[in-house]
């Protein structure tokens, strides 16, 4: 088990003061990226560290809490609203939100940052950054073909633009065979130079975690 620091309070990058609030990490890429293996990945880095965090991934978000929506572009845009909404209460009670959704619009992903910023909470954007063809190839959940065969519309990559991040604060390149814990141990040093983690308590509540539904954000 790896401990983290039970540090002073710090102020984090943009000058606010660590209070016992969590933070969130933001994993957007497209769909079959490897989003949801990274987010649970650093979950069970940070339950082996007595972190307490949640998991809020995007496809079964839209089974749920999100189903009401379709796939146009303001049908994402509220998607990103929302979800950013619910990871900003979890952090807010000290929880690191972690999300896993595809956010193909920087602009969505620009809002989320700023409400995280506005309410002092730390915030992580991590590209994914998987090729098409690499997601294509895997294709897990058969999305891809399945748009090929007309079966399925506006699946980002394919049908729909995604836009990929400029200025990601981390960036994992999802085409190659690097250790899925490898990644998380780099996204978790960076969170640790924004955040500082409570002294103890450990409680993962995978909210909205499937592996079922449309995951296309």
């Amino acid at each position: 088990m790896r401990d983290l620091p039970a540090a002073p309070m710090r102020p984090n990058r943009a000058g606010s003061v660590h209070d016992g609030r969590g933070a969130t990490v933001w994993f957007t890429g497209l769909p079959a990226s490897g989003k949801s293996t990274a987010a649970a990945t650093l979950a069970n880095l940070l339950e082996e560290s007595g972190v307490r965090c949640c998991i809020l991934d995007g496809d079964a978000l839209r089974t749920g809490l999100c189903s009401d929506l379709d796939f146009s572009v303001s049908g994402r845009q509220e998607n990103v609203r929302r979800v950013l909404e619910v990871a900003l209460i979890a952090a807010q009670s000290g929880l690191v939100s972690l999300v896993s959704l595809v956010s193909p619009f920087a602009e969505g992903r620009a809002r989320a940052r700023a409400r995280h910023e506005e309410q002092g909470i730390p915030f992580l954007e991590v590209w994914v950054s998987t090729p098409a063809r690499e997601c294509e190839r895997r294709d897990p959940k058969g999305l891809y073909s399945r748009a090929r065969r007309g079966e399925l519309q506006d699946l980002t990559g394919l049908d729909d633009p995604y836009e990929i991040p400029s200025h990601p604060d981390v960036t994992i390149d999802g085409s190659t065979s690097t250790d899925a814990s490898d990644a998380a141990k780099v996204i978790l040093d960076e969170l640790l130079s924004l955040w500082t983690p409570p002294p103890r308590g450990i409680v993962v509540s995978e909210l909205a975690l499937s592996d079922k539904g449309n995951p296309q954000g």
